[in-house]
């Protein structure tokens, strides 16, 4: 290419606002309005805590996710990541764990935002949901980053509105916030911190667009660390607002912990507003989760790990039109099945096991490519620390769907291999 930049075979739109936009959108979900209450349930006080060590497990993640992006700026993230730099098992274990953990991630949003939007119908207005997006999706990245830029820039105004009325209400009480390390022990901390990582998964949807961003080695990098950032204050600002506002019991049996401390603080006007934001948010997240999840199965589909009508693109559009439809329509039939809470406890189990990889790839690159020798390391025991700390029967499903999928790459090869015989 004349500009120097790697060869791809997707269109190159995408600047640094556009890629903190769709990493902002994918983080600043259901997570930031839901998360708060059941991480109080195991930590109580020390939800704040563990908020910190989900953002260092997660800066963690986002290092080593962004260095190798910026060394291999292709569609698929972790996936192509793990089969350049290990090899085609590795990264398949990766991809499959990105997309099954993904779909259940979409699953859940959709269902919280038919929750939040239509109360009266909520499987029906998740579907409406999944099928409108799509359709953006279908239409153009640029579309894409535009609409999760216009998504991401309210739900951050309602966030700060939300910290700002919580911690400057006189209902606000700083007692509430003692101990910080809570009420429930080790085992409860992780356990909270595993829930409040669930908030901040996202920042990889930036890498799965690597051939659609201009100057990757230096956007990915820089967007992916802007966006956690933001994310993260963004979440210490409402969370320390809800806790203070309604108290460690209070903040534990709140369904919907923002909406809740809003109206404590300021009334019915704020809560109202909160669940709108809510709503917007969700909207965000599936958007560009539906990017991210097309994307690498359409990497997986041209690497023949998936079936190759995945890997085609629409000549106008220059995206993976028959990947995204493919998501996009598997989710929408999914959410008429399977329950919030199961969705999110597998995709919690699935993308833990895909940062691990991710991690274990980024031990690959040499000091030139800017190896995270410490950081590396720390996320593989963070990744595994809150895996373990979420209910076993959802640890033992994950597993068994990832094993099933590598399971079935192995039963096809082999019989693939007997045919060539």
């Amino acid at each position: 290419m004349s500009n120097g930049q790697p060869t791809t075979r997707l269109a190159r739109q995408l600047g640094i606002g556009d890629a903190v936009g769709i990493g902002l959108g994918a983080m600043l979900g259901a997570g930031a309005f839901a998360a708060p209450g059941p991480a109080a349930q195991l930590a109580g006080s020390g939800v704040l805590l563990a908020l910190l060590i989900a953002g260092l497990v997660a800066y963690a993640n986002a290092t080593s996710t962004a260095r190798l992006a910026a060394v291999h700026p292709n569609a698929g993230g972790v996936y192509a990541f793990g089969r350049a730099r290990i090899g085609p098992t590795v990264g398949f274990t990766a991809g499959w764990a990105f997309v099954a953990g993904k779909i259940s991630s979409l699953v859940a949003m959709a269902l919280v935002f038919g929750a939040y939007a239509t109360p009266a119908e909520p499987r029906a207005g998740a579907i409406a949901s999944v099928l409108a997006l799509t359709a953006i999706n279908l239409a153009g990245v640029k579309r894409t980053a535009t609409a999760a830029k216009v998504g991401a820039g309210i739900v951050v105004i309602v966030l700060v509105s939300v910290a700002a009325a919580t911690l400057g209400s006189s209902e606000a009480n700083s007692s509430n916030l003692e101990p910080l390390t809570g009420s429930g022990g080790l085992h409860g901390l992780l356990g909270a911190a595993g829930i409040m990582f669930f908030a901040f998964a996202g920042y990889a949807r930036i890498a799965t667009l690597g051939e659609e961003v201009r100057d990757p080695a230096r956007t990915i990098p820089r967007a992916v660390s802007i966006s956690l950032a933001i994310a993260f204050l963004l979440y210490a600002g409402v969370t320390s607002g809800a806790l203070a506002v309604l108290g460690p019991e209070g903040l534990a049996e709140s369904s919907a912990p923002l909406a809740d401390a809003a109206r404590a603080a300021s009334g019915s006007g704020l809560a109202t507003v909160v669940r709108f934001g809510a709503a917007i948010a969700t909207l965000g997240v599936l958007l560009s989760l539906l990017a991210g999840v097309a994307r690498t199965s359409f990497a997986m589909a041209d690497d023949s790990e998936l079936p190759r009508v995945l890997a085609a693109v629409h000549q106008r559009t220059r995206v993976p039109h028959i990947a995204q439809t493919a998501v996009g329509v598997l989710t929408a039939v999914l959410v008429l099945f399977i329950p919030t809470i199961t969705a999110i406890a597998t995709s919690s189990v699935c993308v833990l096991t895909y940062y691990a990889i991710a991690h274990l790839s980024a031990l690959r690159l040499s000091p030139a490519e800017r190896r995270p020798s410490f950081l590396a390391p720390f996320g593989i025991v963070g990744c595994a620390a809150l895996a373990l700390s979420l209910p076993i029967e959802s640890v033992v499903a994950g597993i068994a769907l990832i094993a099933a999928g590598v399971s079935a790459r192995g039963l096809l090869r082999a019989a693939k291999q007997r045919n060539h015989r």
